[in-house]
Parts: C-alpha cells; sequence; structure tokens
C-alpha cells in the first residue's frame, strides 16, 4: 500500500467520523452538526488533494474553467433568434403531423366503414 493509498483511506475516515459525530451530537443544534460535516468534508477534499489522483483532478478542474473561458457565448439577440426560429419549426412539424394524422384517420376510416 503506497502512501497515495493511506491518505485516500485517511480522507473517507475523515468523512464517515464526520458523517457518524452529525448523528452522536443529535442533541446540538443541527447548524452546528451541518457546519461538523462540512468541516470534516473540507478536510478530506484537503487530504485527497495531496495525492496523484486528487492532483490530477485539480489539474483537470483548472483546464476545464481555462476551455470554459475560451468558449465564445451567443449574445441575447442571436440566442432569441434561435430560440424563435426553434419555436416556428416545432409549429410547423406540429402543423404537419397533425395534418397527416388527420389523412391517415380518413384513409382508415374509409378502410373500416367504406359505405359511410
Amino acid at each position: 500500500m503506497n502512501l497515495d493509498h493511506l491518505k485516500l483511506l485517511v480522507a473517507l475516515l475523515i468523512v464517515f467520523i464526520g458523517i457518524a459525530g452529525f448523528y452522536y451530537f443529535g442533541d446540538q443544534s443541527e447548524l452546528v452538526r451541518v457546519l461538523g460535516v462540512l468541516v470534516a468534508a473540507g478536510l478530506a477534499v484537503a487530504v485527497v488533494l495531496q495525492t496523484e489522483p486528487g492532483r490530477n483532478a485539480r489539474e483537470f478542474a483548472r483546464g476545464s474553467l481555462r476551455e470554459l473561458r475560451q468558449v465564445v457565448w451567443p449574445t441575447r439577440k442571436e440566442t432569441t433568434q434561435v430560440t424563435l426560429v426553434v419555436v416556428a419549426l416545432v409549429i410547423v412539424v406540429a402543423l404537419f403531423l397533425w395534418v397527416v394524422d388527420l389523412g391517415l384517420q380518413k384513409a382508415v376510416t374509409l378502410l373500416v366503414r367504406p359505405d359511410s
């Protein structure tokens, strides 16, 4: 077992202790108990970030944020125009399907009851 595995186990133990403390101190204020769990979770994250998988996750998050800053987001005008086009196309397709459904209904009616 290498040091990273030990650190991950310690982090898991910290989380379990935080959760157990939440229930053990059930007579205390819920705010205090929730803060205790949050502190335990923060400590566990700090321990995990000291491991190789934690460093990889941190680097991945940083890279994701860098990429997110490079995204060219549409303007409000572009978003509104595209939304209106989508709504219009949905209405057109709905009307088309309604007409096709009426035609199929008439065809089935003629096939089932030819005398009417």
